[in-house]
């Protein structure tokens, strides 16, 4: 007997994976909520309920930590729970030039960007089979580009945009969604958490969280491989790489970076 389908999103505590719950929970999804932070999750949780939706589990998690996966799996099992959509939301960068950068740091935002990404990918897909559900990886419009000064971080989503789009093709025979979101600038915590400075990218690339997730949720939901949110952010990931030649893309994102484009 299978358990009670739930939706899994990490990173809910703010910014997009916050504005997931909200539209999942909107469109009538039971859902747990993964971060470290468990007050913010549980007021989260209750906003939900107060709406008249089925109250959120929470379990505060650090992602980063060996065996989250399998601690994840435990919890859901114990409450009677199988993932029928997985959002792979959690991830943070760091500003400046790699080999400065404090490289333990780096190290955590590979096991959460990549590691622990896939691992939650790949350990509910039978679950997710049962269920006629999917999985949703947030990478971003970095993923198309080098990255000079967020080194680290711009592989990382390359990462997880070659991964997605591997995985939506082999899980598409056995009725998984899988759908990879790529934005570009959003207002959230991940700015100050990446050493950013405000207004530090063009408005024109910026949208809501709510927005971002909404585009999300829908190309999810019709199985759509990639969604990238936003015509000035199509443009960079289909037009930039092609017509822009390596070399001069480096040296332009280096000096965005330094915030030194124009100068």
């Amino acid at each position: 007997m299978s358990g009670r389908p739930v939706t899994v999103i990490t990173g809910a505590s703010a910014g997009i994976g916050a504005a997931f719950a909200r539209i999942f929970a909107a469109h009538g999804h039971e859902l747990v909520l993964i971060a470290r932070r468990e007050q913010v999750l549980t007021a989260l949780a209750d906003e939900i309920a107060a709406g008249g939706r089925p109250r959120p589990t929470v379990l505060a998690r650090d992602l980063t930590a060996p065996g989250a996966a399998a601690a994840i799996a435990t919890g859901l099992a114990a409450r009677g729970f199988e993932p029928q959509y997985v959002v792979n939301d959690a991830g943070f960068g760091l500003l400046g030039a790699a080999a400065l950068l404090d490289r333990s740091e780096q190290l955590a935002m590979v096991d959460l960007n990549i590691r622990t990404l896939v691992d939650l990918s790949l350990a509910f897909v039978d679950s997710l089979a049962r269920h006629k559900g999917g999985i949703l990886n947030v990478a971003s419009v970095a993923a198309f580009l080098p990255g000079p000064r967020m080194a680290v971080y711009y592989a990382s989503k390359a990462f997880v945009l070659s991964f997605s789009e591997a995985l939506y093709r082999e899980l598409k025979r056995r009725g998984v969604r899988v759908t990879v979101l790529c934005p570009g600038p959003v207002p959230t915590e991940f700015q100050a958490r990446a050493g950013i400075p405000r207004g530090y990218h063009p408005t024109v690339l910026g949208m809501s969280a709510e927005a971002v997730a909404r585009q999300g949720y829908d190309g999810l939901m019709r199985g759509r491989r990639r969604v990238v949110p936003g015509l000035a952010n199509k443009f960079i990931t289909n037009v930039v790489p092609r017509l822009v030649p390596r070399d001069l893309l480096l040296r332009a994102i280096e000096l965005i970076q330094a915030g030194r484009f124009g100068k």
